[in-house]
């Protein structure tokens, strides 16, 4: 099962050099998401549901190689952690999970247990670096 870190270390891990992989949607992505980010969603939302990305670990496996040291985070914690044991499965020896994810985890209540990425007052973006969109990423695996 894979590490799982709260937002600030992940912020020291990127800053060691780590990347941060974020598994949301595309829409997701695009209202907001950690500076440096590149975005391949694990699940797509269509038809007012989310439904699996086929293309998910071809696409990870075209851009990253499997030493690269991955931060994998979503909007709460649930799709990272996900993701994080497919790319462990698959052979990436560092992955670490992201608790909270961008939005933060919230109880039954709605009240903030775990806070998130935006919530810990890291660096946000809304536009991708180049080459970080999952158009590009996808377009590049040739998925």
């Amino acid at each position: 099962m894979a590490k799982r870190v709260l937002p600030a270390e992940a912020a020291n891990l990127l800053a060691e050099g780590w990347t941060y992989l974020d598994v949301r949607s595309i829409p997701e992505f695009d209202q907001g998401h950690p500076v440096g980010a590149a975005n391949i969603p694990l699940l797509h939302f269509q038809g007012g549901r989310m439904v699996p990305n086929p293309a998910f670990q071809r696409v990870v496996e075209a851009t990253f190689p499997k030493d690269t040291k991955l931060v994998i985070g979503c909007k709460s914690g649930g799709r990272s952690l996900q993701a994080a044991g497919l790319l462990e499965a698959a052979g990436y020896g560092a992955v670490v999970d992201m608790r909270g994810g961008f939005g933060g985890e919230h109880d039954a209540l709605g009240r903030v247990s775990c806070a998130g990425w935006a919530e810990a007052g890291l660096p946000t973006a809304t536009l991708p670096e180049p080459g970080k969109s999952y158009v590009e990423l996808a377009e590049k695996a040739g998925a």
